[in-house]
């Protein structure tokens, strides 16, 4: 299989974050701070391309080492994988390129803090330290955008609840918990077949599952402050979190294999 080290582009919030080189890899941190201000560092392969022009497709495989400052969650959101960018990664909050919506395509490693809520389906984790996929069928960007108008209205819960419903009979996921310390450095795999996504950490894995993204989608390692939470309540919230001390994660050993 062809070897390849994609080239990187890095966005990172003026004065609250930071992505910096490291032997071997690259460190991607945001300062401690208020709620109200998004703060990110992010590295991507796809900023300023339409979905269709993304890189990636099966049969492809996904290989890093990782750690992070906190063994647990930190406030937000972090992790890296494949995902075709369906809100333009900020839920409106700053930052990203800016694309109309579309429903969401992904085979990630995802770790998301309390009050985090990213499942539509009750039976699946939805926060924590995940191994995650969605599939979604691609549908008309002006159909989702128009969808938007009444996001307001996800306020009430009723509508919520019947948001989530209407949700799984599109977008199916599937998903795991991890139980590791975050703090500590794991090799990380995502072997990305067209009808199989295999999940592996440290040699073992951990989530193999027939729920396969429809390509193309681009690659992500991200740590922010943002949350997002449609709950079985169906009161949906997001926003940023506030935090005491820096938080970050380091990122080393990236390799990208593909036949495509």
């Amino acid at each position: 299989m062809e070897h390849r080290i994609p080239e990187l582009h890095t966005t990172a919030s003026p004065s609250s974050s930071l992505v910096k080189q490291i032997p071997g890899g690259w460190r991607l941190q945001i300062s401690p701070g208020f709620a109200g201000s998004y703060r990110i560092a992010q590295l991507d392969d796809y900023t300023g391309k339409p979905r269709s022009n993304f890189a990636w497709q099966p049969p492809c495989s996904l290989e890093v080492k990782a750690r992070s400052s906190n063994r647990e969650a930190i406030p937000g959101t972090w992790g890296f994988g494949f995902w075709n960018d369906p809100f333009s990664m900020s839920l409106g909050l700053g930052g990203g390129t800016r694309r109309f919506p579309c429903l969401p395509n992904a085979a990630w490693f995802f770790i998301a803090s309390h009050p985090n809520y990213l499942s539509f389906r009750d039976d699946l984790p939805a926060r924590g330290a995940l191994a995650a996929t969605f599939r979604s069928p691609h549908m008309p960007t002006l159909v989702l955008a128009s969808g938007g108008l009444f996001l307001p209205l996800l306020a009430i819960p009723s509508l919520g609840r019947a948001s989530r419903r209407l949700a799984r009979r599109f977008i199916e996921q599937d998903a795991i918990p991890l139980n590791i310390n975050l703090a500590e450095q794991h090799l990380y795999r995502i072997d990305w077949q067209e009808d199989e996504v295999r999940f592996v950490v440290d040699g073992e894995i951990v989530l193999q599952t027939n729920v396969s993204p429809i390509s193309p989608l681009g690659l992500v390692i991200w740590i922010d402050n943002q949350f997002a939470s449609l709950p079985p309540d169906g009161r949906l919230r997001f926003g940023t979190l506030a935090s005491a001390v820096e938080a970050w994660i380091e990122i080393t050993a990236l390799s990208v294999r593909s036949q495509s």
